[in-house]
Formats: structure tokens, C-alpha cells, sequence
């Protein structure tokens, strides 16, 4: 199984172990909002509050070195739902690192040329 397909996996079944075994004990999530960089830690503390869930998981691009995903992304807060593009590094088999940039999605959103 890819490094991507077992992240995916174990965040959608709240398998806390299995989502642990794919992070790097040093990883570093830098996200698209806040300026803030985040650790392990709290990317293992939002998997286990189920603050948020994704839907369409689609590997774009993937090898030893980085891979690159794209998720509709919904928050427990109730905030906006996005489409998230993110892009990973790998280490020992890991992620050791991930940046994700975001389009927020309206409501009323509809694909161009669908009406």
C-alpha cells in the first residue's frame, strides 16, 4: 500500500495507530490558514477529535520522495467545507512534512458549464 493510501486509510477509519505508524516522529504540517506550523502531535490531536472528515481522496501524484492529493475537506466547527490540494514529503517510508493550499467552497457552488 502507498505512504497516501495508508494515511487515507487509517484517517478514515479513526485508526489512530495505523495513522501514527505513517507520520514522522518529526513531521511538520504547515497549512494554508494561520501561519502556524503544527507537529505530530496535533495532527494525531485533530484525527482523534474527529474535527474534520474529507471525501473524493485522489492521489495526483506520488513517489519515494513526495506526493501530491487533493481532498473536499468538511470541519466539525461547521466552517466552510474546501477543496484542499496538499503536497507531502516523505523520510524512512514516512510523512515528514505536508503543505496544503485551499479553495473554500460556497453552498451554492456549481461547476462551470453544469447549468
Amino acid at each position: 500500500m502507498s505512504i497516501i493510501a495508508a494515511y487515507y486509510e487509517a484517517w478514515r477509519t479513526g485508526n489512530l495507530e495505523a495513522l501514527a505508524e505513517v507520520i514522522h516522529d518529526d513531521f511538520v504540517f504547515n497549512p494554508h490558514v494561520g501561519g502556524v506550523t503544527m507537529s505530530k502531535s496535533d495532527l494525531m490531536g485533530f484525527a482523534s477529535n474527529d474535527l474534520t472528515r474529507s471525501e473524493n481522496d485522489r492521489t495526483l501524484f506520488e513517489n519515494d520522495e513526495v506526493g501530491v492529493t487533493h481532498s473536499l475537506v468538511h470541519f466539525a466547527s461547521g466552517s466552510t467545507s474546501e477543496a484542499v490540494l496538499s503536497f507531502l514529503r516523505f523520510k524512512d517510508g514516512k510523512i515528514i512534512s505536508m503543505e496544503t493550499g485551499a479553495t473554500p467552497l460556497s453552498d451554492d457552488y456549481k461547476l462551470v458549464g453544469s447549468e
